[in-house]
């Protein structure tokens, strides 16, 4: 099964850039091909929690941070654009980078303190910050609607065109999946990326090596948390109606469970993961609450047989050693 993957991967490799330009080709002529709605609606979620999951590996997966509180920051973001498009009567376009750096400050609000927390503590704080922030917009009726949320969010329209429906929406969830993905592997390839890795690996050892851990930290969670935020904003007019229900704890698991199926450390993992678990809850749609039960299943599943998941590479770390990293950080900084 090893050999399997590992074949798949270097093949891969091999024809990356031809793959690239195929996937994103079929991608936009999906809407052209099968145009019905139910399978658009379906499409439109793969392309929103390859963001969201994305992001999220931004900081679990790269820098080493436990974050369980992606649906915290997905409820920030959304609600940020419930609340400027229908109060304040800002555009959709000029609402979307307000989203993000809102959604990026109140990580850092929440990094700040938890510097020197890892593992479970962290876990427990972000998971906490999470039911905070859906609590918020639960009793904030003022500013969230309560109980009663936010409806009629305005429809967001492209050079005179109403986005409208799933097929034409499915176009502003792939294109900001796309950017988020191109960005992110500029950045992991910087010198930053490389900073977020070796803390990921050893902090100790990074920091004896002159890499400020606690502003690499800081800055790895408040990039994961302006792409959720991102996410947040996009998908608000998508439903066009928001409440916390939509902000649960089970949203912010499940957006995890896509990163652990799909595999952390790589860019690639949360779309497959993402394409997995959303075609999964179709499939187990008729058993109701049980596909909870399969969600678990397979995560347990996966942590058996396959720990770095299914696009992971068991050498991940290996490949990115501080040696290597820094060998190479001095390299570009020397010319």
């Amino acid at each position: 099964m090893s050999a399997f993957f590992q074949s798949t991967k270097d093949w891969g490799k091999k024809y990356r850039a031809a793959l690239y330009v195929m996937v994103i080709a079929v991608s936009l002529a999906i809407p052209h091909i099968y145009s019905k709605s139910y399978f658009m609606g379906i499409m439109c979620r793969i392309c929103l929690y390859s963001l969201l999951a994305g992001a999220l590996n931004i900081i679990n997966g790269y820098s080493g941070q436990t974050c369980l509180g992606a649906a915290g920051f997905f409820c920030i973001g959304a609600y940020t654009e419930a609340i400027l498009s229908t109060q304040v009567a800002w555009n959709f376009w000029a609402i979307i980078p307000v989203a993000g750096i809102v959604t990026a400050v109140i990580g850092l609000l929440v990094a700040l303190p938890t510097l020197k927390m890892s593992g479970i503590y962290l876990s427990i704080v972000t998971l906490g910050f999470s039911e905070i922030a859906r609590l918020v917009a639960l009793n904030w009726t003022a500013l969230t609607g309560g109980a009663l949320g936010i409806k009629g969010i305005p429809i967001p329209t492209f050079f005179g065109i109403a986005l409208r429906n799933p097929r034409r929406y499915y176009y502003v969830f792939f294109a900001f999946a796309v950017l988020f993905l191109f960005v992110s592997h500029r950045v992991i390839n910087s010198r930053i990326g490389r900073a977020w890795m070796s803390i990921r690996e050893n902090e100790l050892a990074a920091k004896s090596l002159g890499v400020d851990s606690s502003f690499h930290k800081i800055t790895n969670f408040m990039y994961g948390a302006f792409w959720i935020g991102i996410a947040g904003a996009i998908y608000a007019p998508y439903v066009r109606f928001i409440d916390s229900t939509y902000f649960t704890l089970d949203e912010g698991w499940n957006i995890l469970s896509m990163v652990i199926v799909g595999g952390q450390g790589t860019l690639v993992g949360p779309v497959v993961g993402s394409i997995i678990v959303n075609f999964l809850t179709e499939v187990l749609r008729p058993v109701g609450q049980w596909r909870l039960v399969a969600y678990a299943l397979l995560i347990i599943i996966m942590m058996w047989f396959r720990p770095q998941g299914l696009a992971g590479s068991s050498a991940v770390a290996g490949s990115h050693s501080l040696r290597h990293l820094f060998l190479r950080a001095n390299k570009e900084a020397a010319k």
